[in-house]
């Protein structure tokens, strides 16, 4: 049986990739190999199939002996948090982030609010493998009743990570994408003070991310227009991403979050070795204005997971991603975009600023193109030997990056995509080299598979 967990737990396509029965073994896994009593904390995003994922992991949870907290619809930093500060023995977010609302996933964290390591995804994974029955949807519901004294103590927390400050004064639009942050962003940005408008804050699983939230800033842009605000806010379907936009629909996105936040930090002399950690789909504009100032940005695979192990291992203070899922030191590294988003307007308003001057003193991107391959297989699937040769025909590309642009392939970690980014100082060799290598990569891939 191959891997049930990708670059970021458990995700696919619901009654696909990921079922009732699934969800039940997962749970059921989980709570066996707990060695901790405590309660394992639950929360998920609006889509429609969480309340059968969440019937299928507690009724899991509960066959296995342990017990369940149910936090209901809530973002995902607000289980990591939780679990360390109640000391929960687990926790599992039932989302699948950004992707569309078909999808859905399990993240599962440890008593110290991390991702599980590879050692206990694969001693669920065996787990899962041992258990042959399929298991249907049963009549036995667990109850579907909210701890909302918790999800006050996670809003408190946020609110405290302004340090007594307030947003008085500043007008600002949140786009809650229709997802976990209509749970919360709003209410705490008002009760900071701020002037708050929102749109897509309905918690509708059937629009999660459809054309709206940090995917798709055109509604937020829109809004800005009608609407004149200092700044935007967009988030993705489970809030532990942000993209900013400012007044004049300039985009902040998370490499120009680093870049802002992180000089910041460096002029407090807050920054371990004055470093960054990003990934490879970081800008080269960003990584030559970082080093131009006398910073050191260190680069990973993509995924917030290596991020956050690059962080822990070189004692870094602040990290993330240009997709807007930013790491810092603040809540122990766990993606926060409402956090992000309130220590932005907070930068903003102590240091007396709009958000479009302060876009301005930062860093001037390449341009940059990211094409994706539709595959018609799922990439990690496939056998060793092929996946072998389709490694060997991306390295091959990637070995003409030279200092003035920069070459990046990779298979999507949730979806059935190869992503091709581009990116250089000339907008035509960015178009040029994109069109080329899409086509011959493409053409290529294909002839691999047949």
């Amino acid at each position: 049986m191959q891997s049930i967990f990708g670059t970021d737990g458990i995700r696919g396509i619901f009654n696909k990739d990921i079922t009732y029965s699934l969800a039940y073994k997962v749970g059921y896994a989980l709570g066996l190999n707990l060695e901790n009593k405590n309660p394992i904390l639950i929360g998920r995003d609006t889509r429609i199939s969480g309340d059968v994922l969440f019937q299928a992991i507690t009724n899991g949870i509960n066959a296995s002996g342990k017990k369940f907290i149910n936090l209901g619809i809530c973002p995902t930093p607000a289980i990591p948090f939780l679990i360390k500060q109640e000391q929960m023995s687990s926790g599992i977010m039932i989302s699948a982030s950004h992707n569309p609302p078909e999808y859905n996933g399990i993240k599962i964290f440890d008593h110290n609010g991390q991702k599980i390591t590879k050692y206990f995804e694969n001693k669920i994974q065996k787990c899962v493998e041992e258990q042959h029955q399929n298991q249907s949807v049963s009549s036995r519901e667990s109850s579907l009743s909210t701890n909302k004294e918790l999800m006050s103590i996670y809003m408190k927390s946020l609110t405290q990570t302004m340090g007594g400050g307030n947003l008085s004064g500043m007008k600002i639009i949140l786009d809650t994408c229709h997802g976990s942050a209509t749970t919360c962003a709003k209410k705490i940005f008002q009760n900071l003070g701020a002037d708050v408008k929102v749109i897509n804050n309905s918690k509708n699983g059937s629009k999660i991310n459809m054309k709206c939230g940090s995917t798709n800033l055109e509604p937020l842009k829109k809004a800005l227009e009608k609407n004149p605000a200092d700044i935007g806010f967009s988030f993705d379907g489970d809030a532990d991403r942000v993209i900013g936009l400012d007044s004049e629909g300039n985009v902040l996105d998370g490499d120009h979050i680093l870049f802002l936040w992180g000089r910041e930090l460096m002029d407090q002399k807050m920054l371990t070795n004055n470093l960054l950690i990003s990934t490879q789909m970081a800008n080269l504009g960003f990584e030559k204005a970082w080093n131009k100032i006398g910073g050191t940005l260190y680069r990973t695979d993509v995924g917030d997971k290596y991020v956050h192990d690059a962080i822990r291992e070189k004692r870094a203070v602040l990290g993330g991603e240009q997709s807007g899922h930013i790491l810092s030191k603040i809540n122990d590294f766990s993606g926060d975009g409402i956090l992000t988003a309130l220590q932005i307007a907070k930068y903003c308003k102590n240091k007396n600023i709009t958000l479009n001057d302060w876009l301005k003193s930062s860093f001037e991107p390449f341009p940059q193109k990211l094409t994706n391959i539709h595959l018609d297989f799922n990439f990690h699937k496939i056998n060793p030997k092929t996946k072998s040769i389709i490694d060997k025909t991306i390295k091959s590309y990637q070995t003409k990056n030279s200092d003035d642009s920069r070459i990046y392939i990779r298979p999507s970690g949730t979806e059935p995509l190869m992503r091709v980014l581009v990116e250089a100082k000339n907008q035509k060799k960015v178009h040029y080299l994109s069109g080329e290598i899409t086509k011959k990569l493409s053409f290529e891939i294909k002839k691999i598979m047949n």
